[in-house]
C-alpha cells in the first residue's frame, strides 16, 4: 500500500508546540526527522527485538496499548516502507479489536537493556500467522527516562496465552499497588486527520511512583522534557482519549486501561513537581488485568536508573512544596542538618524544615532571610544569606563568611541539630538557565555563593534538557586557602562537558601553582577580562563587595556593554550605582512629600506624624517603638516588605527587591507628594 505523505504535525501537536514556543523550530525538525519510510538502522533494530509495543483503536473509538512478543527475528522488513510481524494478539487482548485488515496502528520498538527506541505508525494488513504494517510515519526517540532491564523468556512466545482476563469495575488494591510502584508504562493515542487516522504509542518513565492515583481512580502524570514532538499530548488535545498498559516485569502481568485524558498546562503542581513541564490526567472507563499474559520477564540491572529519571521529583515532594507555599509569609524553624568547612573563613550550613512542611522552591541566586538571637542582644537579629544551592538540590544551604556579629555567632555556636528561623527565599538576582546567550559570572570572595547556585542550576537544567547554556566563571579570592568550593566547582565543570569554563584568580598566589591551583594572579578587572573574553554577546553576572562590583560594572559600561546585559548584587551597605541605556525607560516616581503626613500602623494600633526630617517609614516606625523586620536597609533584600493599606509612597533609593502594587519596602520609602485636594495619609499593616 502506498500512502500519501502528510505534514509531520497535526493541529494538536502544533497547538502544544506553539504553547511552548517551539512551533517554528519544530516545523523544520519535522521535515527532517519524520519520514514515510524506515531507515536501515530502524529496520535492523526491529528485527533484533523480542517484543514490540502496539497501539490500536477498537470499533468504539477507544485506544488500547499492548505488547506482542516473539523470538528475535519475529519482525522483519522486506522493504523500507513495510514491517512484517509474525505474531498475533492473544484472544483476551482488548487491542485485538483494533487489529483488523486496514486498521491503523502505532508501534514502538524499545530495547530496555540499551535504552534504544524507535516509533512507527501505519496501516495493518492481515496475513498468514501475523500481519504487515505499511509505514505512514517513522521516527526515532531519545533514550531518556528508560530504566535498564535485561529480558528472558518464561515460556515459548509462540504458545497462545489463554489465561484469565479480569475486567475490573474500578482500580482495586492490587492494580493501585502496581501503578504506584511503576517507573514506566506505555500509552496509545490517536488523531483523526482529514486524510486518515494515525495511531501512536509511546513510553513514559520516571522514578517509581511518578504516576499519582486519586481516590476516584484518576491518574495524574508529569510530562517531562523530551523531543518536543508532543505526539501523545497533541492527540489527547484533539480527542481526549488514551489507552494505558502497565507491566509487572517480574510476573508478566498486564494492566490495560482505556479512558478519558486531558492535558494540564497551568497548575501549581507543575512548578512543584521537579522536572515537570506539564501534567496530564487519565480517568479509566474500562480496566482489564491479564495475569502472566507476557511470555517475557525482565530484571533490573544494578545501574538501572536513567539519569534523566533521577533528575525528576515525586508526588511526596509536590505535596510538601505546596504546603510550604502556604507558609511562605511566616518565620519557620529549620534544623541544621550538616555543617561543612568550605575554606578557612567560610562555613556552609545545610538546613532542613523542622516543622514537617516541605521546602519552598527558590530561584537560583536568591537569598534566605534568617532570624537568630545573638548572645547579649535584647531581640532577634535578621540577616539575609544567599542560598548556594540550586532549586533541584532539595535542601537549603547558606554559606557564611566569618565577618560580623551574626556570622561569628553562626560559626562559633551553631551545631548540627540546632534550629534557625527563616522565611521564604527572596531576591531578583537570578538567572535564566534556558537562555542561549553565554553567561559570564564574576565572583569576588563570598560573592561566589549566588553564582555557584546559578551554575548548579544551569548544569542541572542542561543535563535535564540536554542543552546547556555556555558559562564562563571568574572566581577571585585572596589565597588558595580562602577560596571555597574547589571540589564542587571542579565537579560541575566536568559534568558540563565543555559548556563551563572556570578561571581562578588569586590576589596572593604565594604557595600556589599557576595552572594547577589558579589560572591568573591579581584581581578581576577589565584588563584580566580582555585576556580571557572576546567580548561577544554575553550576559554578565556580578557579585562581591561594593567596590569590586561597582568597578566591574563601570568598566563593562565603558566597554559599551549595555546596562540590561549586566546583572549585579553587592554585599555591604551600599548599592550599585547604574547608568541607564540610551532611550531606556526609567521608573517614574513622585517626589517625596514636603509636608507632614499622618501615618497609622494598623496592626499595632499606633499613629505617628512623618516629617521630611523623620527619614524612611522604617525609621519612623522604630521611633514609634515598633520593631519591623528588616535587614539591608537598601531595598535589596525585601525583608521589610509591608502591606500598604492606604496612601501613596515614593522611594528615596530605587529598590531592587520585588514589591507588589499593594506593598512597600519601608526601609527606603517615604510618603509621596499628593496633588491638590488629595488626602495625604498613610496606613501600613504594621
Amino acid at each position: 500500500m502506498t500512502l500519501t505523505k502528510l505534514p509531520a504535525w497535526h493541529e494538536g501537536e502544533k497547538f502544544i508546540q506553539e504553547k511552548v514556543g517551539v512551533a517554528e523550530r519544530m516545523a523544520a525538525v519535522g521535515q527532517r526527522v519524520v519520514r514515510d519510510y524506515m531507515p536501515d538502522e530502524h529496520r535492523d533494530f526491529y528485527a533484533q527485538l523480542p517484543f514490540v509495543v502496539l497501539g490500536s483503536v477498537d470499533p468504539e473509538g477507544d485506544p488500547w496499548a499492548t505488547l506482542l512478543v516473539g523470538k528475535p527475528g519475529f519482525m522483519s522488513s522486506p522493504a523500507p516502507t513495510a514491517l512484517d510481524i509474525a505474531a498475533q494478539a492473544d484472544p483476551g487482548d482488548p487491542a485485538a479489536a483494533g487489529m483488523r485488515d486496514g486498521d491503523p496502528i502505532g508501534l514502538l520498538g524499545i530495547e530496555m537493556h540499551t535504552r534504544r527506541r524507535n516509533r512507527m505508525n501505519g496501516i495493518l494488513a492481515v496475513g498468514g500467522g501475523g500481519f504487515r504494517v505499511d509505514v505512514d510515519q517513522s521516527f526515532g526517540n531519545c533514550p531518556r527516562y528508560i530504566q535498564l532491564r535485561e529480558f528472558d523468556f518464561a515460556r515459548d512466545p509462540a504458545e497462545t496465552f489463554t489465561g484469565a482476563v479480569e475486567e475490573l469495575p474500578q482500580l482495586d488494591l492490587p492494580a493501585r499497588t502496581m501503578i504506584e510502584a511503576a517507573d514506566a508504562f506505555f500509552v496509545a493515542t490517536y488523531a483523526d486527520r482529514k486524510e486518515r487516522r494515525q495511531v501512536d504509542v509511546s513510553h513514559r518513565g520516571g522514578k517509581a511512583g511518578f504516576v499519582r492515583i486519586a481516590g476516584d481512580g484518576t491518574l495524574t502524570v508529569p510530562d517531562f522534557n523530551g523531543n518536543l514532538f508532543f505526539s501523545t499530548l497533541g492527540n489527547i488535545v484533539l480527542n481526549g482519549k488514551a489507552g494505558l498498559v502497565f507491566i509487572d516485569y517480574e510476573s508478566g502481568d498486564m494492566l490495560q486501561m482505556t479512558g478519558d485524558a486531558a492535558v494540564v498546562l497551568d497548575s501549581p503542581e507543575i512548578a512543584a513537581f521537579q522536572g515537570a513541564e506539564r501534567l496530564w490526567t487519565f480517568r479509566p472507563r474500562r480496566i482489564l488485568r491479564r495475569p502472566s499474559a507476557l511470555a517475557l520477564r525482565w530484571s533490573m540491572r544494578q545501574d538501572a536508573w536513567s539519569p534523566s529519571s533521577l533528575l525528576t521529583g515525586d508526588w511526596t515532594q509536590v505535596a510538601a512544596r505546596l504546603q510550604a507555599a502556604e507558609l511562605a509569609e511566616r518565620w519557620r524553624p529549620y534544623k541544621v542538618a550538616k555543617i561543612v568547612e568550605e575554606s578557612q573563613s567560610i562555613r556552609s550550613f545545610h538546613l532542613e524544615p523542622a516543622d514537617g512542611a516541605g521546602l519552598l522552591p527558590h530561584a537560583a541566586g536568591q537569598h534566605l532571610p534568617i532570624r537568630v538571637t545573638v548572645p547579649g542582644a535584647d531581640k532577634p537579629v535578621i540577616r539575609t544569606y544567599t542560598l548556594s544551592v540550586a532549586p533541584s538540590d532539595g535542601l537549603y544551604r547558606i554559606s557564611v563568611k566569618r565577618d560580623g556579629a551574626v556570622s561569628r555567632h553562626l560559626h562559633d555556636t551553631m551545631r548540627v541539630g540546632d534550629v534557625i528561623e527563616a522565611r521564604a527565599p527572596d531576591g531578583q538576582f537570578t538567572i535564566d538557565p534556558y537562555e542561549t546567550r553565554p553567561a559570564v559570572l564574576l565572583a569576588g570572595g563570598i560573592g561566589i555563593t549566588p553564582l555557584l547556585a546559578m551554575l548548579r542550576h544551569i548544569v542541572y537544567e542542561g543535563q535535564r534538557r540536554q542543552r546547556m547554556r555556555p558559562v564562563i566563571l571568574f572566581q577571585a579570592a585572596r589565597s588558595k586557602l580562602d577560596r571555597p568550593f574547589d571540589r564542587e566547582l571542579a565537579e560541575l565543570v566536568e559534568a558540563a562537558q565543555g559548556a563551563v569554563r572556570w578561571i581562578r584568580v588569586l590576589s596572593d598566589p604565594g604557595g600556589a601553582g599557576e595552572g594547577i591551583d589558579y589560572d591568573a594572579p591579581g584581581r578581576i578587572d577589565m584588563a584580566l577580562l580582555t585576556r580571557f573574553l572576546q567580548f561577544n554577546d554575553y550576559d554578565f553576572y556580578l557579585c562581591g563587595p561594593p567596590l569590586f562590583t561597582q568597578a566591574l560594572y563601570d568598566g563593562l559600561r565603558n566597554y559599551s556593554i549595555a546596562d540590561r546585559r549586566i546583572y549585579a548584587e553587592t554585599f555591604g551597605p551600599s548599592s550599585l550605582k547604574r547608568t541607564a541605556d540610551a532611550g531606556a525607560a526609567l521608573p517614574v516616581r513622585p517626589p517625596p512629600s514636603k509636608s507632614p503626613v499622618p501615618v497609622a500602623f494598623m496592626d499595632s494600633l499606633k499613629e505617628a506624624r512623618w516629617t521630611p526630617e523623620s527619614g524612611t517609614l522604617l525609621e519612623l516606625a522604630e521611633a514609634r517603638g515598633l520593631e519591623p523586620d528588616f535587614s539591608c536597609r537598601e531595598g535589596t533584600c525585601g525583608t521589610c516588605r509591608t502591606k500598604l493599606l492606604k496612601g501613596a509612597v515614593t522611594y528615596v533609593r530605587e529598590p531592587t527587591a520585588s514589591v507588589a502594587a499593594d506593598e512597600v519596602l519601608i526601609c527606603c520609602a517615604v510618603p509621596a507628594e499628593q496633588g491638590f485636594g488629595e488626602e495625604d495619609r498613610i496606613q501600613l499593616a504594621l
